[in-house]
């Protein structure tokens, strides 16, 4: 059995980007697109900033307050986009969202981010695990209209 489909372990992967999550604190640098992002139905308000550098994900960072599903799925995924192409970032995030959706995905570009493969089971928590992921692909698609 792969370490990933281990229920503890999933467990231990969100509990630990809850309460240590990656890159943590805004910048406020011009040089960063922002975009705030939120659940109208509980607490989860997070700001995320992305820098684009020749078409590479150099920095993304966030803050806020959110749920554990949210403050994880935002550190996890910050973790498997730094330093990705645009296209690459993408194509991640269609799959995450097809994985949500439970639809077709690739699970195998995934990495940590399959945690959430059984979200659906919760479906007041997709909203969750789709914050940060709504929140990059409107920067990300930001980046087309310049």
């Amino acid at each position: 059995m792969n370490a990933l489909e281990d229920r503890e372990v999933r467990r231990e992967i969100i509990l630990d980007n809850y309460q240590n999550p990656i890159n943590r604190g805004l910048t406020n640098d011009v040089h960063y697109i922002k975009e705030n992002t939120n659940n109208e139905s509980c607490i989860d308000n997070l700001d995320i900033e992305i820098k684009v550098v020749d078409g590479i994900l150099e920095d993304i960072r966030f803050d806020g307050e959110a749920c554990a599903i949210s403050t994880s799925a935002t550190s996890i995924m910050i973790k498997m986009l730094l330093g990705k192409s645009v296209n690459e970032a993408r194509k991640i995030l269609q799959n995450y969202d097809n994985m949500i959706e439970e639809k077709e995905y690739d699970k195998d570009i995934l990495g940590e981010l399959v945690v959430y493969d059984e979200i659906y089971k919760q479906p007041n928590r997709k909203k969750c695990a789709l914050l940060p992921r709504d929140a990059i692909v409107k920067m990300l698609n930001r980046l087309d209209e310049v």
